[in-house]
């Protein structure tokens, strides 16, 4: 009697600690599955795949952003999903190409003032599916993608805007016979832009010089206001899109001239984001992403900024046009320090932000983007095979792997016509990323390849009405 009692008493007392370790792994693991990570979209407009100190450029000085690839990932093949601002914005926010929601056109390129369309309610946006599960959400910064009140952010899922609705160098009031001359000098009573709270013009023309910094102290408060709550911020700078502007502390202060300035303004701005959430303690528990629209505006000369190795800039198909500088940040989930060399897009970043927060991505219409959660973490390989590149409704090109090929070409701007290629333009972009050297004629499996994989996307496509193209009507 005594041994079985003894035995009990030692077996209670090895068990016990082990039921108690139990419950608190199960209570650990429901405190994780019940966790949502904030989720941080840092966005730039025209920023150029080599405009950044960790993406090689040699003058101009990015020290958060590079802190931000040294803690996380950066993407050397992540695309945007259009060579210009409407359409690609449109398809971040909402996963799919632009050509699904009419988000495109091929005589206007993007929204203006005097545009009567917007992205349709129709569409599912990101903010609005992380609302459904509970988030908080703000956008700040450039919208483009309708002004009017019904396709402001506000009525697409973000809770609060502060921001202006399209680009900078819209509501031009300059002389006509100034020309281009207005970027060579910007002031601010060149542009009437107008700045915005919700639905509501708070400043008209926006002061451009300080805009940089007030939309990284409406971000900063915004993650002050929310830090008990899951939240998404989008973070959508104006800049480097011109006129450039930059505040006076960051001016002059850059090799790269004025251009300069206005990038590592921009890092300043990453800076303080992630700084607020180490502050706040939200830094394990918030992704954040950092990309641009589309490729550096070339025709602007010093005033734009650089593609890099990649062919060409901004309004074309080439690696230029789309393929984007990009870093994803998530302390203690995202292996710091790694260089990801896997297919991405800013697709992906709704679907990926939509599985992480645990909510559902629409299966009643296509979604194109992936989720790249293997990817951050390192745990498999990366979902995305394919990426398409449309101008407009065209599609001009797809890459398959390591394979692009070009079926339609057209410099950026300008009257030159679409020049058609029969077979295929194709370039191997793992050995020949500045698409130099025209391999189709000893890869005939590989353009038949390309070419099915182009058929078979197009029969997604359903045809819609362009948004672009519809008149403002007063």
């Amino acid at each position: 009697m005594k041994r079985t009692a003894l035995f009990r008493s030692k077996t209670q007392h090895v068990l016990l600690p082990l039921f108690t370790l139990a419950l608190l792994c199960f209570s650990l693991a429901e405190v994780y599955a019940e966790s949502k990570p904030n989720v941080i979209v840092i966005y730039a407009d025209d920023l150029g795949y080599g405009d950044l100190a960790c993406f090689g450029h040699p003058t101009i000085k990015t020290p958060h952003l590079d802190q931000m690839a040294a803690e996380g990932m950066k993407f050397t093949q992540f695309y945007s999903a259009a060579p210009v601002c409407t359409p690609s914005r449109a398809a971040l926010l909402t996963g799919r190409y632009p050509i699904r929601s009419g988000m495109c056109s091929d005589k206007r390129r993007v929204l203006f003032p005097n545009s009567g369309g917007g992205l349709p309610a129709s569409e599912v946006t990101l903010a609005e599916a992380l609302k459904d599960v509970g988030y908080k959400t703000a956008c700040v910064g450039k919208w483009h993608l309708g002004h009017l009140p019904q396709f402001l952010p506000t009525s697409n899922g973000f809770d609060s805007y502060y921001g202006i609705p399209y680009s900078n160098d819209m509501d031009r009031v300059a002389e006509k016979k100034r020309g281009r001359g207005i970027f060579l000098d910007p002031k601010i009573k060149y542009w009437d832009v107008p700045l915005m709270r919700d639905t509501e013009v708070i400043e008209r023309p926006a002061d451009q010089t300080t805009i940089t910094k007030r939309y990284t102290e409406e971000a900063v408060k915004f993650i002050k206001q929310n830090q008990k709550q899951p939240f998404y911020l989008y973070l959508a700078h104006s800049m480097p899109h011109v006129p450039l502007f930059r505040s006076k502390e960051f001016a002059n202060k850059s090799l790269r001239g004025l251009y300069g300035d206005v990038i590592e303004e921009i890092d300043w701005s990453v800076g303080q984001v992630l700084q607020e959430l180490k502050a706040q303690g939200l830094d394990q528990n918030t992704i954040v992403w950092f990309s641009s629209d589309n490729g550096p505006w070339l025709i602007f000369n010093q005033q734009g900024g650089s593609a890099g190795l990649l062919r060409e800039g901004k309004g074309s198909t080439w690696e230029g046009g789309m393929r984007e500088p990009t870093l994803a940040w998530w302390p203690g989930h995202i292996p710091s320090g790694t260089v990801s060399q896997e297919l991405g897009s800013t697709l992906d970043i709704f679907t990926t932000s939509i599985k992480l927060a645990g909510g559902k991505v629409p299966t009643d219409r296509v979604i194109d983007g992936v989720d790249l959660t293997p990817v951050l973490t390192e745990t498999g390989k990366g979902p995305r095979e394919e990426m398409v590149y449309y101008r407009g409704t065209k599609l001009m090109a797809l890459r398959k792997g390591p394979w692009k090929a070009h079926f339609i070409t057209k410099p950026a701007y300008g009257r030159e016509p679409f020049k058609e290629h029969d077979p295929p333009v194709l370039y191997h972009l793992e050995h020949d990323p500045s698409e130099k050297y025209d391999v189709a004629k000893d890869h005939p499996d590989v353009i038949k390849e390309l070419k099915a994989a182009a058929e078979k996307h197009q029969k997604t496509v359903k045809p819609v009405p362009s948004q672009l193209e519809i008149p403002l009507t007063k």
